[in-house]
Parts: C-alpha cells; sequence; structure tokens
C-alpha cells in the first residue's frame, strides 16, 4: 500500500448539540433526520464513496444511538423479512455493511484537536480524513474525493474549503492563501473565527481534512486555546510551518447543517431532490396555502 494511500476517516460526533436544544437533550445531534437519513450517514456515505474503508467516530455519553445505527438490527430486519419488504430490508442491510466501523469515547468535550487525537492508535502511521458531519456537500464527486486527491497528487495535507461572505469570516477558521492554481491554495497561514478586519482572505475551511500522521505530535504539544479547548487550527497552522500544507476549493454545494436556519434549508434541499417526494413537495411549497392567521388579517384588511 502506498503511504499517501487514504483508508481512514475521524468522524468526530461527541459535541453536545446545544444550538439544536432542546431536540438533542437525550438524542444526538448526528441523527437529526435530514430528510429519510440521520445527518451522520451522509458523512459516512461520502467518505465511502471517496475509498475510506475503515470509519472511527469519536464518541460521547448519550451517543448510544449513533452505534446502534450501524449496527445490524437482527429483530427489525426478520420483520421486514416476514412482511415482506425486500427493498427496505436491503437499505437496513446496506448500512451495516458501508464500511468497517470503530468507536472511541471523548471523555470530555476538549475540543476538535482533542477529538482527533482519541483516534491516533487506531490510525497509527497512516494519513487520514477528517469529516465535521454537520457539514453536508453535495457534489458528483464526493467533497472527500477532491482532497484525496490533491492529496496524493501534492503529498502535503488538504484542507477543504469555500468562499464565505465577508461578514461571516468570524464563524470559521480562515486560511491566508497563495494560489498556485486554479481553485487551490498553498497554506501561508490560519485565524480561527478572526474579525472581518483581520481576516486574511474570505476562504473558510468547511469540514473536510486530510492529514498526515505527523499531526498527532503536534497536536500531543498543543495547548488549550479558545474556550480551554485544544483548537485543531493552532495544530494545522504548526503543521504549515514544517511541511507543505494546501487548500482547496471543493466544487459542490455545501449546507450548514449544524446551524438550525442550514439545517431546514438542507431539508428542503434534499427533500426536493428525493425521487419520491421530489415532486409533491415541489407542488406543496408552489400552492403552500397562507397560515390562518394571515388569511384572517388580509380578510380584516379588506373589510
Amino acid at each position: 500500500m502506498s503511504r499517501f494511500e487514504v483508508r481512514k476517516a475521524v468522524i468526530p460526533a461527541a459535541g453536545l448539540g446545544t444550538r439544536f436544544l432542546p431536540a438533542t437533550k437525550a438524542s444526538p445531534k448526528e441523527m437529526l433526520p435530514l430528510v429519510d437519513k440521520p445527518l451522520i450517514q451522509y458523512a459516512v456515505e461520502e467518505a465511502v464513496a471517496s475509498g475510506i474503508e475503515d470509519i472511527i467516530i469519536i464518541t460521547g455519553r448519550g451517543k448510544r444511538a449513533i452505534e446502534d445505527h450501524f449496527d445490524r438490527s437482527v429483530e427489525l430486519e426478520e420483520n421486514l423479512k416476514g412482511s415482506g419488504k425486500a427493498q427496505l430490508l436491503n437499505q437496513m442491510r446496506h448500512i451495516s455493511s458501508l464500511a468497517n466501523f470503530c468507536y472511541v469515547r471523548q471523555s470530555e468535550a476538549l475540543g476538535l484537536g482533542h477529538a482527533v487525537l482519541c483516534a491516533q492508535r487506531l490510525i497509527g502511521d497512516e494519513p487520514f480524513a477528517v469529516i465535521l458531519g454537520d457539514e453536508i456537500i453535495d457534489a458528483p464527486v464526493p467533497g472527500l474525493a477532491q482532497l484525496i486527491h490533491v492529496y496524493k497528487k501534492r503529498q502535503g495535507a488538504v484542507l477543504g474549503v469555500q468562499e464565505v461572505p465577508h461578514h461571516d469570516v468570524n464563524r470559521y477558521g480562515i486560511v491566508a492563501p497563495r494560489t498556485i492554481a486554479t481553485g487551490l491554495h498553498r497554506v501561508e497561514g490560519l485565524i480561527e473565527k478572526p474579525a472581518p478586519a483581520e481576516a486574511p482572505s474570505n476562504l473558510a475551511v468547511i469540514g473536510r481534512y486530510v492529514l498526515p500522521p505527523e499531526i498527532f505530535s503536534i497536536l500531543r504539544k498543543t495547548k488549550p486555546g479558545k474556550n480551554g479547548e485544544i483548537q485543531l487550527t493552532d495544530a494545522l497552522l504548526e503543521l504549515a510551518k514544517k511541511s507543505p500544507m494546501f487548500a482547496l476549493e471543493i466544487q459542490g454545494q455545501r449546507y450548514d447543517a449544524g446551524d438550525k436556519l442550514g439545517f431546514l434549508i438542507a431539508t428542503v434541499e434534499f427533500a426536493l431532490k428525493n425521487p419520491s417526494l421530489g415532486p409533491e413537495f415541489s407542488d406543496y411549497l408552489k400552492n403552500r396555502p397562507q397560515p390562518f392567521g394571515e388569511r384572517r388579517t388580509t380578510r380584516s384588511r379588506k373589510a
């Protein structure tokens, strides 16, 4: 196997999901349904479509539903088999056979850098991918596959980026780029959530990374930063000083499903694309009746 072959991916899923409370009080945010699949399944499917074989999910307390989702449910399968629902049975069996799944529990929410570090023993001395499951990328060529292609060619860490409005840069890690090809940049610097006046660009890191194993030794030395957490951004900045690092503008439509509005937008767009739901849902949106209160207000104005 080539030392630049990327076979493993880390999906951090130990967060508390506070932006979706109270829905996530007792249920993992990663299991929120985007039409008919939980958010985390989209991340897993993107990884598998990109050639990933082993998926390491970093979990925490109250996240058992994630493990159950990717495990077989014999009782459910027997029920579907007995009911003659062969197509649905095949879909359920497919979920548990997508990849080799491993789970590591993050005992404390100490940041994204710490979550990645939790996977070190399972990654070993191999390059690996990191996927943030609440960033959904809809693209003909999977977003992660685009990064892996660059990693093999350039043999350096690759960050997935997209342009964001300048007034939103304080929500992201922002790259200081030196353009070397269309859509591809050498990372000269990296700033976590800068004020708009301090941002070196509007190229934001969007939850897709391909990293060499050398990142682990750097993470172990990285001191807690903002919010007392070990920031992956700080470790990446140190890595960029020692070896080439690239930022690739991912081609595809991105949805920030970690935000309520972004989640709703993604739900609408994926529902419209769904073969069985799309046509009827589109008709509903076009002919959506006015809410009762609005109709009554309109009549009172005419009166």
